[in-house]
């Protein structure tokens, strides 16, 4: 990957540069120095979320951060909300043709001067102070390369809910890559924090795959080990509605089939192929009962962790738990 310019003025700054932005992060505007933190915004086709979503990040204090938004093409109103809302603001804004979120990401990347950065969707809401706490605990975790936090979900209206999403608390104090890999726990891709430059070593994200988050971390787990993850600081009110991924189980379990393959020659990849599986077939027997039949023969094994959530199939959604 290439870098701008800007990439190699932040690759010379040194670290009193940044220790001195810590120091007066609090008392300063956060664009008279150098940014801590670089937020990573895509926007595409979320007319109604964007402007809640920028000002939540804008709003942000106590860290010299900055943040770059660039819109994949959107068909919808975004566009002109954000030019409005970047002449306002004063953030950086970019306006494409489509080229799809991995790109996007990428060029964000590459445009990045923050020794730090995270992404950050272009329908959720950033906590106060989020930027803050999770950069000071990158600083007092020398050693990670990324660090991760927790998500409350949000209604589609913006009703946050008041406890942390428990599935993401399990990877406390640390994830580690065979954790990961074997789905047993999961991060969340709005809770993220990350080394600008050890992610720009690593290729950035993946251009094989759709979706952003479940390659890269592999891929820093894998070359970088565990990873620290916080109780203690939400990053994102994650807003959960009908365009969100989660909600196409096929599209989204077939490709993490295809990601765990670029590690089959690990000890661990058959049952990490079983677990990926089983988790296919639970996700379609609890919302789409005919698909989950139809694909039996695809997901079935003799496993354990099949054959627990085999009954699934055959109880009545009401029962469920999602």
């Amino acid at each position: 990957m290439e870098y701008s310019v800007t990439n190699m003025f932040a690759q010379k700054m040194t670290e009193n540069v940044y220790v001195k932005a810590f120091a007066q992060g609090e008392e300063t505007e956060q664009r008279e120095f150098p940014p801590v933190v670089s937020v990573l915004l895509a926007s595409y086709n979320h007319e109604k979320y964007v402007e809640t979503a920028v000002r939540s990040v804008m709003e942000q204090k106590g860290v010299p951060f900055e943040l770059i938004v660039l819109d994949d093409g959107s068909k919808d109103s975004s566009p002109e909300i954000l030019e409005k809302l970047s002449a306002e603001l004063k953030f950086r804004y970019i306006h494409r043709e489509n080229k799809g979120v991995i790109a996007t990401l990428n060029e964000m990347l590459e445009l990045a001067r923050g020794k730090y950065f995270c992404t950050f969707s272009s329908d959720d809401i950033m906590p106060p102070d989020r930027l803050k706490k999770q950069s000071d605990y990158m600083q007092s975790h020398p050693n990670a390369v990324a660090c991760f936090g927790q998500v409350k979900p949000m209604s589609e209206d913006g009703v946050v809910e008041d406890l942390v999403d428990g599935v993401y608390m399990q990877a406390v104090p640390e994830i580690h890559f065979e954790e990961i890999f074997l789905g047993e726990k999961a991060l969340h891709g709005c809770a993220e924090m990350f080394v600008t430059e050890k992610v720009r070593q690593l290729g950035g994200y993946d251009t094989r795959f759709f979706f952003e988050d479940y390659p890269l971390y592999l891929k820093v787990l894998y070359e970088f080990g565990p990873q620290p993850v916080s109780a203690d600081i939400v990053c994102c009110y994650y807003r959960e509605h009908g365009d969100n991924m989660h909600s196409n189980h096929s599209r989204m379990y077939n490709e993490f089939l295809r990601i765990i393959e670029l590690y089959k020659e690990h000890r661990l990849y058959q049952q990490a192929l079983k677990n990926w599986k089983a988790k296919w077939f639970s996700a379609l027997a609890y919302a789409q009962k005919g698909e989950a039949l139809k694909r039996l023969p695809q997901l079935a094994s003799l496993s354990p962790v099949f054959l627990k959530r085999l009954p699934k199939l055959f109880i009545p959604r009401f029962f469920l738990k999602h």
